[in-house]
């Protein structure tokens, strides 16, 4: 009776040890399937209202938003008097392309298409909403505005 105790005990042992491997496997799993999707935020296309003074020209829009594309390493892709086409490749794996509408009363950074990138339903990775962000900060640095704008 000891020893068939002890066996049906060493087999109570190693089921409980199998379940124990199998929750973890499949906490695991959870883990990283919610680490993969808080990457993904809603798309922002950041905009910014212009102040009345001072009033700045297109040539000198078109000029600072050139320099910041620049400057945040961007490449301008298109030129137009009323918008810029640009892209951003991030290491050969985050590829996102963007319009900059601007006015002498303000601009639009506006999401056009992306490889990499994860865009489904209106939302993307968050490095992008960083990105577009930054150079929203740099536009209006080259026009010597205050960022909070």
């Amino acid at each position: 009776l000891r020893r068939g105790q002890h066996l049906a005990d060493l087999q109570t042992l190693e089921r409980r040890q199998s379940m124990t491997r199998t929750l973890k496997t499949l906490l695991l799993a959870l883990t990283l399937f919610g680490l993969a999707a808080c990457t993904s935020k809603p798309l922002l296309q950041p905009e910014v209202k212009l102040p009345a003074e001072p009033e700045y020209s297109q040539v000198q829009l078109q000029q600072a938003i050139i320099s910041a594309v620049e400057a945040r390493r961007w490449q301008v892709e298109h030129v137009e008097p009323s918008q810029i086409q640009a892209s951003i490749n991030v290491r050969q794996r985050h590829l996102a392309r963007i319009s900059v509408d601007y006015s002498p009363f303000g601009f639009l950074i506006r999401y056009r298409d992306s490889q990499g990138l994860e865009y489904e339903d209106g939302k993307i990775h968050r490095n992008y909403n960083r990105w577009a962000n930054s150079l929203r900060a740099e536009i209006l640095h080259q026009l010597k505005l205050p960022k909070t704008l």
